[in-house]
């Protein structure tokens, strides 16, 4: 069953990663209204006829369930045979957002539904995905979640160094605020889609040609998301700056501040292709896709470290509440009657 569980979360996970970048996809083709304004039903088939805008979202609608009758599976699997406490945490989670954005996706095909409220859709589906990745991981070597040592190259354990500190309150917040203005950025990004904002600043890294353009309409949209990218840079440098100066011999933590400057930087520069293809629909939707991979991987990496500093607050060398065991008792000698004397 552990097999079967594991198996499960992980096509759920890269289900939910096809349902974010199928979402990014019928976003960026137009494609919301393929099926017109009916859910389920598509045009008033069950199999519409064929039309690209039809295929895309008819295929998002379909992926979405296949995917959530995945996630019930693992759902009933993890609570049935599972004993970690996270690994049902981060499937609820799964669930509840899933249903959240599912719902919200009807809503806005049935009704029309505001560029802002569409962004909180594409949220909502990041969210599902990292749930469904932090599910996974508990199943890999970086699903403990607690603050691992560095191994050598023959698998043993480092020795730490005398300074080792253990994981401060003052870092710990810092990733939870690092990874809250991450979505929020993300969601910036995902107004500017929704808006049909690419085009208000032409060129990188300059707006129209100008450091600081005229700050209104589809440019003053696409200049603010392109501030508030430079700011996560910022802040994921120093993210990853702090990890290698004093938690460098912890492996989870300074590997994943690594992982998460990387993606960072890949997202930043994947942004700019964007903004180079306009004009040129295949390289636009192309570099567009690129840029939502990114944006998962961006995503899921933080949020693992956000959840791995949820368990840091136990030091080094000391037993985590979850993993701690109690001792069995030690068996009572037998009495011998015979040599029992009272006074």
């Amino acid at each position: 069953m552990y097999k079967l569980t594991k198996r499960l979360s992980f096509l759920t996970m890269i289900g939910m990663f096809l349902i974010v970048i199928m979402g990014a996809l019928v976003t960026k083709t137009d494609s919301g209204l393929g099926c017109g304004n009916e859910w389920p039903l598509c045009n008033g088939k069950f199999v519409p006829a064929y039309t690209i805008s039809s295929v895309i979202e008819y295929s998002h609608r379909a992926v979405t369930g296949l995917v959530s009758l995945l996630l019930l599976a693992t759902f009933i699997l993890v609570f049935k045979t599972g004993s970690r406490k996270d690994a049902k945490y981060f499937v609820a989670g799964a669930g509840f957002f899933t249903v959240l954005q599912a719902i919200m996706g009807a809503l806005a095909v049935v009704f029309s539904q505001s560029s802002a409220v569409m962004a909180l859709h594409f949220g909502l589906s990041l969210l599902a995905f990292a749930m469904t990745l932090l599910l996974w991981l508990t199943f890999t070597k970086w699903g403990d979640y607690t603050v691992s040592v560095a191994r050598t190259t023959d698998g043993r354990k480092s020795a730490l160094p005398k300074n080792a500190a253990p994981i401060g309150r003052g870092f710990r917040a810092f990733v939870w605020f690092v990874g809250v203005y991450c979505y929020i950025v993300v969601y910036v990004g995902a107004f500017v889609r929704h808006t049909e904002s690419s085009g208000g600043c032409i060129g990188w890294p300059l707006c129209n040609g100008q450091v600081v353009p005229e700050l209104t309409g589809a440019t003053g949209i696409v200049f603010f998301h392109r501030i508030a990218a430079v700011i996560m840079f910022i802040f994921g440098l120093a993210l990853f700056l702090i990890a290698r100066k004093k938690y460098s011999h912890l492996e989870n933590v300074y590997k994943g501040a690594g992982w998460v400057l990387g993606f960072l930087i890949a997202q930043i520069f994947s942004g700019a292709t964007v903004t180079w293809s306009l004009g040129h629909d295949t390289a636009f939707l192309f570099t567009g896709m690129i840029h939502a991979v990114l944006i998962c991987a961006l995503f899921g990496w933080i949020s693992y470290l956000c959840v791995v500093m949820l368990n840091a607050r136990v030091p080094l060398g000391a037993e985590h509440p979850r993993n701690k065991q109690e001792s069995p008792q030690p068996a009572k000698a037998p009495v011998n009657r015979k040599e029992a004397v009272t006074e």
